[in-house]
């Protein structure tokens, strides 16, 4: 048992299959019959596959979910700026149209001036 301590202390990582090692070691020390070793081993290995699998299926969730997040922030970005876009041709045809009608008003006035 302290080998094993030594060993899971001088590692930074651990694979699977070392998990597994040291999951049966720890049980034989224990006291367990093979039986009960292996029924751990298949137990410890079921839930691993479970909690693969909920964490695969939850990357894949969030990583939709940021691409749904992003596609539409990029919609409405889009559309703001089409938005912003239409305002500002309205403003300056606007402002074209009112400085072209005073314009003609006051050449208009000028020319009854100078005529009467």
């Amino acid at each position: 048992m302290q080998a094993l301590k030594f060993w899971c202390k001088s590692r930074k990582s651990i694979s699977l299959k070392h998990f597994f090692k040291i999951l049966a070691a720890i049980a034989v020390e224990a006291g367990a019959t093979s039986v009960v070793v292996i029924l751990i081993v298949v137990v410890a290995a079921i839930v691993v596959v479970i909690v693969i699998v909920v964490v695969v299926v939850i990357v894949k969730v969030v990583v939709v979910l940021v691409v749904v997040l992003v596609v539409v922030v990029l919609v409405v970005v889009v559309v703001v700026a089409v938005v912003v876009v239409v305002v500002v041709v309205v403003v300056v045809v606007v402002v074209v149209v009112v400085v072209v009608v005073v314009v003609v008003v006051v050449v208009v006035v000028i020319v009854v001036e100078l005529v009467v």
